[in-house]
């Protein structure tokens, strides 16, 4: 059973989301506007949060700011202007009004599934790591030293990312992903068959953090590319690179003269 917070001004629409997902045999709370939704996040702690974009103080992306909800979301409105900018929180779904029974439950089993996927995963990792001393969480020794095998875990790079191909959710393996790129304050990835995914990263310092850096390279600031994906690279005035991909891009990746040098270290490492 998941907690699921409701945030809409309307009654009527409140009052018939909350009998569905008690139906489903989940807990519903409920709030008639932004303020109040805060109030009840910050106390109640949802699992999953059901809310109208367009509310009676104002739209529901600048709550998400305030509080900074790290639950899923489920948008609802009956505007389709606001797609693109939902899936900048943590949206998993964008249902317009009037919502029918059906397509409410298909977005909450699809909270289940993505919770479900990473439950088991999280506990395959534990399990495949079963043999390692039970004090692995402890503190860091008197020398201010932490075990090595903790380090090790800690340096752990993600081997697959979360995307999105229109309302469906999936995972890339990372290696398949020939470059990253930020458009419209939006992550995509691009893979090795040129498929264009959303990534469900909020930025790409972000994402740089989690990716291996003997294979990826923040070429500059909208693009990370795969160093198996190069397929060459010049030189240009001023000391600047150009980098070219096996794959289509719609412009030229350019490497700025700060960080040429260090372009040529990675390049001839990785």
């Amino acid at each position: 059973m998941a907690r699921i917070l409701i945030v809409d001004d309307s009654p009527s629409q409140l009052l018939g989301i909350k009998r569905i997902v008690e139906k489903l045999g989940h807990e519903a709370i409920t709030a008639e506007d932004g303020a109040q939704g805060v109030e009840v996040a910050k106390r109640e702690i949802p699992d999953l949060i059901l809310m109208d974009v367009q509310l009676s103080d104002g739209l529901s992306f600048n709550i998400l700011n305030a509080c900074k909800i790290t639950c899923p979301v489920i948008f609802t409105t009956a505007f389709n202007k606001y797609l693109t900018e939902a899936f900048q929180y943590c949206s998993i779904d964008y249902l317009l009004k009037p919502i029918s029974q059906e397509r409410l439950c298909s977005a909450i089993r699809k909270y289940k599934t993505l919770r479900d996927h990473f439950v088991n995963s999280h506990e395959q990792f534990v399990n495949n790591n079963a043999a390692l001393p039970d004090y692995l969480g402890r503190q860091p020794d008197y020398l201010g030293r932490q075990p090595d095998y903790l380090g090790r875990q800690q340096d752990r790079k993600r081997s697959r990312i979360l995307v999105r191909r229109g309302i469906e959710f999936q995972t890339v393996r990372i290696e398949d992903a020939g470059y990253f790129f930020t458009e419209h304050k939006l992550i995509f990835l691009v893979d090795k068959e040129n498929r264009k995914y959303m990534a469900e990263k909020s930025n790409l310092s972000e994402l740089e953090d989690e990716l291996d850096k003997n294979l990826f390279y923040r070429a500059n600031r909208k693009y990370i590319i795969n160093a198996n994906y190069i397929k060459r690279f010049k030189p240009l005035e001023k000391s600047k690179i150009s980098v070219e991909l096996v794959l289509p891009v719609n412009e030229e990746i350019i490497i700025s003269q700060e960080n040429s040098a260090s372009f040529k270290k990675w390049i001839g490492e990785s």
